[in-house]
């Protein structure tokens, strides 16, 4: 006769331990942090918590050729022309907070470095003349500025714009030197215009 099937209990789970429990803990903490730490880099730059001088593959290379309208109407802006000058390109808009916190900066740089061969170019990405101005009027023109349009023209497109402010910094042989993302300060300004500068050789 068949002895009877005895069905025997599962064994019991691993006891964890106050080790084990501690080592999961911090496992689950540093994925947490790696995250968090993921998603600020990603978020700073695109709504301009923080200044970084970033990596991009324009760095080094030529910067393109483009001819924009000024914001008054008052003719074009061919960039070919800045040759010989370190020019500070800012990407910005109307609509762009982070735009309206730089603003002060760009403005009393660009100042500081009139008649040392900065000149300084601000972009108008998607929007309107007539918002850009009225932008300015209430935050103030640069004196070293020239204000042009960038839709209708490739510039965003040549540049690989896709979250503002962005500010690229050109030496004075064309040839980029510097991308900042996010709100560019009177420091990263005069670090990165230097930048230009040694890498073009010009005092």
């Amino acid at each position: 006769m068949d002895s009877p099937d005895i069905e025997t209990p599962p064994p019991p789970p691993p006891e964890v331990t106050p080790k084990r429990r501690s080592v999961r803990t911090w496992v689950l903490l540093g994925a947490v942090a790696i995250g968090v730490g993921v998603m600020v880099l990603v978020f700073a730059g695109r709504f301009g918590m923080d200044v970084t001088f970033v990596e991009s593959p324009l760095i080094g290379q030529r910067a393109p050729s483009l001819e924009m309208e000024y914001i008054d109407g008052s003719g074009t802006l061919r960039t070919d022309d800045l040759l010989g000058e370190v020019v500070v390109m800012n990407f910005w808009a109307s609509w762009c907070p982070p735009c309206r916190d730089e603003h002060p900066a760009l403005i009393e740089t660009s100042k500081r470095y009139e008649g040392t061969g900065v000149r300084f170019v601000g972009v108008l990405h998607e929007d309107t003349p007539e918002n850009g101005a009225k932008f300015l009027d209430e935050l103030g023109w640069g004196e070293n500025y020239e204000y042009v349009v960038g839709d209708g023209t490739s510039a965003a497109i040549e540049y690989g714009i896709y979250g503002i402010p962005e500010t690229f910094v050109i030496d004075a042989n064309g040839i980029i030197a510097v991308k900042i993302t996010g709100i560019a300060t009177s420091a990263s300004l005069d670090a990165a215009i230097q930048t230009a500068r040694t890498s073009s050789g010009t005092p």
